[in-house]
């Protein structure tokens, strides 16, 4: 069927492609194009039916509207301009350009040299031009409807209080759980089957944060060396779900999860990528922004105009400071809270975002446009506050409503637990949600996302089961992934049989567990750590699509996932460990929890206490401001890194034992008892 442009009476302020009843509305963004080929395709994408150039130019929105053309049309774009390097343009319309705004995208990516907008190996080096069609290689987007039956489903919008995240992989949780079925293992049914569903309800946490979902591509240097991306951190359509995790050819299915997680209470929270893409450098492929227009869509070098200036390690950074490109961005979070019903984002290298004039700015034009625009700013915000340049650590140098990735609190809790000198101080600060950091500018004792670990990094099992990485199975010659992990292998380098070490590993993350889920703060628990999961020493999975990065369920049947459970039960039983205000030394005005800090013999931390580089011992007594007749809760943590310790507990009398990382205690009439080494004891009472 032939297909042509036909008058609108009416101007679409849309982008992307929009079907509209009776036809499909496209535009597209480009400031310096001269002209902008739509590109249709058969079904299968292998074959080019059609090019229609698109009629219509307002501003630099280049747009046309096609009778009659029907969800399910394969398409994609093709850009005429100037191609000069050295400032900044590189169109070239032999190359195929995925739509940035596309809903769905079909067929893999295959490398070829043909999607390089200069030819591979030329003397003049990306400065050359390459007259190769791209099309056969290329994805292509799909025009969808977005219809969906949304019936029963609702906005959950939990207090950030009452919020556990569960960091998970779509593949990574699915693929080895023996009871989901084979056909849904690593989709998005699979991750809301019933066995997943019923491990994570039963587990107790509230929000699962789902590793990257949005399209991405399998860098070319992995595919060669019989890789994959198994992360996803190389986003290329920041509106489409990743099609490796649909069992069929529907978006649907990714609604259909979503409506699944709501169903059982869980909020679903994205990790997003809008720092970069997997365009790379200019020396990589034109796949779609770098051949709309690369001037735009890519902060440039200040020196020279012909390479992309990259603060994210990746060979590029988007330009979120451009108005459209940031307008692109905020479409794209838009949509999928909108259209895809998520409750939030975990937002990668989120110091690139905040860059103008190439200086992180917490008052930038991208912060100010998420607090004031009322879909995003009531939803939950995420930053991972650093990227690789300069300025890029930014831990509490987001503006609210973001809270953010604490990695002082993985570091400092790790290395109490392994026995590192001078660390009592330290751990107070993270207990009470890390406030030097974040209580400021009226932020919340919330803003803290607390975590042992992350999919970057040891998981838990190996932070007590390994000394140094083991990544030789990513072709790096184990030189990627971090040095400094703060881990301990308790005597023995990797597996054993001996029976002292792995008591002395489980007995030493059940205190770390303890820790996580006792700290003011939001805690985040790394899928797969409450099953005992380990990576074997390998702390840079991105590549490891396989047996090293999926989950094993063997753990199902050991008492560890018991004792999480448990975990996250006493915190949600314990409002003085979730508090809203940060705590104080003293009572304050208006009333709030307060914390005061003790020594084992009962009486009150000192300068010399805290100073203490042996200090093993940290008690933390924790007191609810007065209620209505004058009572108030109170709870002594007890977390001891060392050896067995004897402990007075404050005022002596009326207290219970409420939970014990280790073993239950009593406490005798004088309000005494022993702390265990390697523990965590909270006692209760009520005054």
């Amino acid at each position: 069927m032939s297909y042509s442009f036909s008058e609108l009476d009416f101007l679409k302020p849309e982008l992307g492609a929009e079907f509209i009843g009776e036809g499909t509305h496209f535009a597209l963004f480009s400031a310096h194009a001269e002209a902008v080929e739509l590109c249709l395709f058969s079904p299968d994408g292998k074959e080019e039916t059609q090019r229609l150039a698109l009629p219509k130019r307002e501003g630099d929105i280049w747009s046309g509207y096609v009778a009659g053309l029907q969800p399910g049309t394969v398409y994609g774009y093709r850009v005429h301009g100037p191609y000069d390097p050295k400032n900044g343009h590189r169109f070239n319309p032999n190359k195929l350009l995925l739509d940035p705004y596309a809903k769905q995208i079909v067929g893999d990516l295959s490398w070829d040299d043909s999607l390089y907008g200069y030819k591979i190996g030329a003397e003049e080096g990306d400065l050359s031009f390459d007259e190769r069609d791209s099309a056969i290689f290329m994805p292509k987007g799909v025009v969808q409807n977005p219809d969906f039956d949304w019936n029963g489903d609702e906005a959950i919008r939990r207090p950030w209080t009452d919020t556990i995240v569960y960091e998970a992989h779509v593949r990574g949780l699915t693929m080895q759980h023996p009871d989901v079925p084979h056909e849904l293992r690593g989709t998005f049914l699979g991750m809301c089957s019933e066995p997943i569903l019923d491990h994570l309800t039963k587990l107790g946490v509230s929000a699962i944060e789902l590793l990257p979902v949005q399209y991405f591509l399998d860098d070319r240097y992995l595919v060669e060396k019989g890789l994959r991306n198994f992360w996803g951190y190389q986003s290329l359509g920041f509106f489409a779900p990743q099609s490796r995790y649909l069992s069929g050819e529907k978006i649907a299915e990714f609604k259909t999860m979503v409506k699944a997680f709501h169903s059982v209470g869980i909020e679903v929270i994205m990790d997003v990528v809008y720092n970069h893409t997997a365009e790379g450098s200019e020396r990589g492929p034109t796949l779609s922004f770098r051949g709309i227009d690369n001037l735009s869509y890519y902060i440039q070098s200040p020196d020279e105009l012909r390479h992309t200036f990259d603060t994210t390690g990746t060979g590029n950074t988007l330009n979120v400071a451009h108005p459209m490109v940031m307008r692109m961005v905020l479409d794209s979070l838009r949509y999928w809270v909108g259209v895809m019903h998520v409750d939030g984002f975990r937002f990668d290298l989120a110091s690139t975002l905040g860059r103008e004039d190439l200086r992180f700015d917490r008052d930038g034009g991208f912060f100010d446009a998420i607090r004031q625009d009322p879909i995003l700013a009531g939803v939950k915000l995420i930053a991972e506050p650093w990227d690789v340049g300069m300025d890029g650590y930014q831990v509490g140098g987001f503006p609210f409503p973001f809270r953010e990735w604490n990695d002082k609190f993985r570091d400092d809790v790790r290395r109490f637990w392994r026995k590192d000198t001078g660390l009592v101080a330290p751990l107070a600060e993270r207990l009470t949600g890390s406030p030097v950091q974040f209580d400021h500018s009226g932020r919340s004792a919330t803003t803290s996302v607390n975590l042992l670990s992350a999919h970057d990094g040891f998981v838990l099992a190996d932070v007590t089961s390994f000394n140094d990485k083991h990544n030789e199975a990513n072709g790096e010659e184990n030189r990627d992934g971090h040095d400094g992990n703060q881990s301990d292998n308790m005597g023995i380098e990797g597996e054993t049989d001996d029976e002292t070490v792995l008591t002395a590993r489980a007995r030493r993350r059940r205190a770390m567990i303890a820790t996580l889920f006792f700290s003011q703060g939001v805690p985040m628990l790394l899928g797969g750590d409450e099953l005992g999961n380990t990576q074997h020493g390998n702390n840079n999975s991105y590549c490891q699509d396989n047996e090293i990065g999926w989950i094993s369920w063997e753990g199902r049947k050991d008492p560890f996932l018991d004792f999480c459970r448990a975990a996250i039960a006493f915190r949600k039983s314990q409002p003085l460990l979730r508090s809203e205000r940060f705590l104080k030394g003293e009572p304050g005005d208006p009333p709030a929890p307060y914390v005061s800090w003790l020594k084992p013999d009962g009486s009150t931390m000192d300068e010399g206490a805290w100073s203490d580089g042996d200090m093993r011992v940290l008690m933390m007594h924790l007191k609810d401001a007065p209620g209505e007749y004058g009572a108030a809760e109170e709870l002594l943590l007890v977390l001891n890194a060392g050896e067995a310790t004897p402990i007075r507990l404050p005022e002596g009398w009326n207290w219970q034992f409420a939970f014990s990382s280790a073993e239950e205690v009593e406490i005798s009439d004088a309000g005494e008892t022993e702390s265990s080494g390697q523990s965590v004891l909270v006692f209760s009472r009520k005054a």
